[in-house]
């Protein structure tokens, strides 16, 4: 089927920056949108960042200016670039991605497994 495989998470002070990458692969014909949640604890999941294929992006109104969503569509990976974090956008980082898959011909909406993001004050 498909995997959404993360990386880049970790611990940094407040200001500093990090890049988290998804890379997507197995049975992907097409992937349409691709996108990055985040989940603190004891809150709800939600949209951080999100990209088209054609590459229109669209923000959470906590990360606008700080954040910043990009994809390689040949190599199918999205990237966040986060700078400027605060201790508040410590969470469990998502990628998700919207495949429409050449084995089911069905679209799927995949996840990856979660990485951390730490950032301490």
């Amino acid at each position: 089927q498909v995997q959404l495989v993360e990386s880049g998470g970790g611990l940094v002070q407040a200001g500093g920056s990090l890049r988290l990458s998804c890379a997507a692969s197995g049975s992907i014909f097409s992937i349409n949108a691709m996108g990055w949640y985040r989940q603190a604890p004891g809150k709800q999941r939600e949209l951080v960042a999100a990209i088209t294929s054609g590459g229109s992006t669209n923000y959470a109104d906590s990360v606008k200016g700080r954040f910043t969503i990009s994809r390689d569509n040949a190599k199918n990976t999205v990237y966040l670039q986060m700078s400027s974090l605060k201790p508040e956008d410590t969470a469990v980082y998502y990628c998700n991605a919207d495949i429409y898959s050449d084995y089911t011909w069905r679209t799927l909406d995949a996840w990856g497994q979660g990485t951390l993001v730490t950032v301490s004050s």
